[in-house]
């Protein structure tokens, strides 16, 4: 079975409040959740333990043979602190529904002087076909999707 685990660590220049509605709030979530070149059309979230996240990526075109594929995921928040801490579990779908991969991550928000820290754990594993394709590329998604969050707090 193929697993792949990352952190990434990011200050962003504004209160946690802020922060946390960004993760918390289907329309602000909507805006930013998703690598570079893919929108999320269909955003679901329910931050509370037991609540139901549903979020659906689109490629954009010019993402060569990957445009136009939709990228489910599904999870379920184990944990919830507001303004502090959200841990969900994750599982990628197909188009068909069919868990590619699952995993867990754990996101949680620290003030430092007014500015927030936000530090992601993420971890998945699977064994279907392109599973080795989806972990090569998840550094580099989540990576994007925090730098379009950081972009989005700036406006």
């Amino acid at each position: 079975m193929a697993k792949k685990e990352i952190t990434i660590v990011r200050t962003f220049d504004a209160p946690r409040e802020k922060v946390w509605k960004a993760w918390t709030d289907p329309a602000q979530l909507r805006q930013w959740w998703a690598p570079r070149g893919f929108t999320s059309p269909t955003v679901e979230v329910d931050p509370r333990v037991g609540g139901e996240l549903y979020i659906v990526m689109l490629a954009g075109e010019g993402l060569g043979a990957m445009s136009g594929m939709k990228a489910p995921m599904k999870g379920v928040f184990t944990e919830v602190v507001e303004d502090e801490k959200l841990v969900f579990t994750n599982n990628a779908l197909d188009e068909a529904g069919n868990v590619l991969l699952s995993g867990e991550t754990s996101v949680t928000f620290e003030d430092v002087g007014g500015k927030t820290k936000m530090t992601v754990r993420t971890g998945a594993e699977g064994e279907a076909p392109g599973t080795d394709m989806m972990l090569a590329g998840m550094e580099q998604g989540w990576n994007e999707q925090s730098d379009k969050l950081g972009e989005f707090l700036a406006r």
